[in-house]
């Protein structure tokens, strides 16, 4: 398929930037064999007892820094931890950074320039693990993607609304952001119900905004991401699709962890290390049988994994309506829950 297959026109009003207070009172478009208007706390409404929703508990860090080489402004948005206080970042300005440079971010905190490859960077921090952390929450700023305009860095608002709520293991330059709209009042909700939960860890990279620059989607390369899943998971997931009930994926993130860890269809494994999975139309999912997401950009792996999911012809006249009826797009806007095209 073509990259301009997955293309629409969205107008930019739609394109939130902040989210609804509070996070669940945000719309929720079932599609379906139909499309259904809701709100994001009707959720326990569309699961059964039994059902397993599981989320992706990655934490995001204050990524963004801004610092000097000399008299000159250089902005990195790390993305992908090497260890021992080594990144792999996005830097604007990189054409004039060079391997043996040194980026002054504060007077105690700083980073050299290990190697460079086009527009990224690696970075060797002047300080590792805890006071890195430290020193990121200090100087650093919320990485908002691009489409969230703010003036500088991410402000105070932002350090909140862009973490889940159930967020624990630090290492994502990006939120998943389908959980932006989980409230401790309805994860409660669900608990009642009788639905299950189980988390995995996916550290979402910056690379999932990166533009998709080929004409064909089988020559896109998807940048690598680090996740784990866990004996407990992998456990729960056999046990639910064993009782014959659900698994329900809180964003793509947790999706593409799920399908690229599973052995085998309805057989789930754990794993840990790097995923490049990319999911267009024609994939056979072996996991997951129900997807809550945002909207996503037109032309990105997002809305091809979407399509593949619950349908190219549906997803597109699920965005149709969405546009139409005013729902709000990206990181801080509404949500969908799509079920899976052959269980339809």
């Amino acid at each position: 398929m073509k990259v301009d297959d997955f293309d629409f026109d969205l107008p930019k009003e739609l394109i939130a930037q902040r989210p609804v207070t509070p996070r669940d009172a945000s719309k929720l478009l079932r599609i379906d064999a139909d499309l259904s208007d809701h709100i994001f706390a009707d959720l326990p409404d569309h699961l059964s007892t039994g059902d397993l929703l599981v989320f992706n508990n990655t934490r995001v860090i204050p990524a963004r820094l801004k610092g000097k080489r000399g008299e000159a402004n250089v902005e990195v948005t790390l993305h992908k931890h090497e260890g021992e206080g080594t990144w792999i970042a996005f830097a604007k300005g990189a054409k004039k950074l060079k391997p043996g440079q040194t980026i002054i971010f504060d007077h105690d905190f700083s980073a050299d320039v290990l190697d460079k490859d086009g527009g990224e960077v690696t970075l060797k921090f002047s300080c590792e693990g805890a006071a890195l952390m430290e020193a990121l929450e200090a100087h650093g700023g919320m990485p908002l993607p691009p489409y969230i305009k703010r003036e500088g860095l991410a402000d105070e608002q932002d350090k909140s609304d862009y973490q889940t709520v159930y967020a624990e293991k630090e290492g994502a330059v990006a939120a998943p952001t389908a959980g932006l709209h989980f409230t401790a009042e309805l994860l409660k909700k669900l608990e009642e119900k009788g639905v299950k939960f189980a988390y995995v860890t996916l550290h979402v990279g910056a690379g999932t905004f990166l533009p998709v620059k080929v004409d064909d989607v089988a020559d896109h390369k998807m940048h690598a991401e680090f996740g784990v899943v866990d004996q407990a998971t992998s456990d729960l997931i056999n046990e639910t699709h064993a009782a014959g009930k659900r698994v329900v994926a809180v964003g793509t993130t947790s999706l593409r962890l799920l399908e690229s860890a599973a052995p085998e269809k309805n057989v789930m494994a754990p794993f840990e290390g790097d995923t490049d999975i990319f999911i267009t139309p024609g994939y056979e999912f072996k996991i997951v049988d129900m997807l809550t997401t945002n909207f996503h950009l037109p032309r990105s792996t997002l809305f091809m994994l979407v399509s593949a999911f619950a349908g190219f012809e549906r997803m597109k006249k699920a965005y149709a309506y969405a546009i139409d009826h005013g729902y709000r797009f990206y990181s801080y806007g509404d949500g969908s829950l799509l079920s899976r095209h052959d269980q339809i």
